[in-house]
């Protein structure tokens, strides 16, 4: 996990995404350093998100509390890295960002972002494909991965003050809030 500094400031105070109807961008962004691939073989990197319990949360006096059952679970959607598929040459190189994915809670969304459910806690999965197209990836080998410091609550506006400033110095985006 790149930004691994950066992420564990969110982590220690319960990190938050926005989410919208028309999308928004993460930030810390997901950004993850690949080795050990076949340099010549094709590979696709996806990321999706997994609830992390059957729990909708509430803010209550400056901490997160369990508000009661998660609503029903949506149809898993997966982000597929616009490279994909590339070879394991070009995955190692750098480290692979996924600035380009965005999370809606629009569950008509058209536009492929992940749909996920506000006040609920969430992990992103990076999964690694040994494959030369999509349509090969259920006969491919693979490795998941996460990373407890990205376990994220989606919410519609942020809860947590400390959050709020966090993102704002840190964020190249908003600097038009900082003064």
């Amino acid at each position: 996990l790149e930004d691994m500094g950066l992420w564990m400031k969110f982590h220690q105070i319960g990190t938050e995404m926005i989410i919208t109807k028309s999308g928004r961008r993460m930030f810390p962004q997901c950004k993850i350093k690949v080795s050990g691939l076949i340099p010549y073989a094709k590979y696709l990197m996806l990321v999706d998100f997994v609830p992390m319990d059957n729990f909708r949360y509430k803010w209550n006096k400056d901490q997160w509390e369990v508000a009661g059952k998660a609503e029903p679970q949506l149809p898993c959607r997966t982000y597929v890295h616009p490279d994909s598929p590339a070879p394991g040459s070009h995955w190692m190189k750098e480290p692979v960002s996924f600035q380009k994915l965005k999370l809606t809670n629009n569950t008509l969304d058209q536009h492929g972002h992940i749909i996920l459910h506000s006040m609920h806690r969430y992990k992103p999965r990076f999964h690694i494909v040994q494959a030369d197209d999509l349509f090969s990836v259920r006969w491919s080998i693979f490795q998941v991965f996460s990373f407890p410091e990205t376990v994220f609550t989606s919410v519609t506006a942020y809860q947590n003050e400390q959050i709020t400033k966090l993102k704002i110095d840190n964020n190249p985006f908003a600097k038009g809030f900082r003064e």
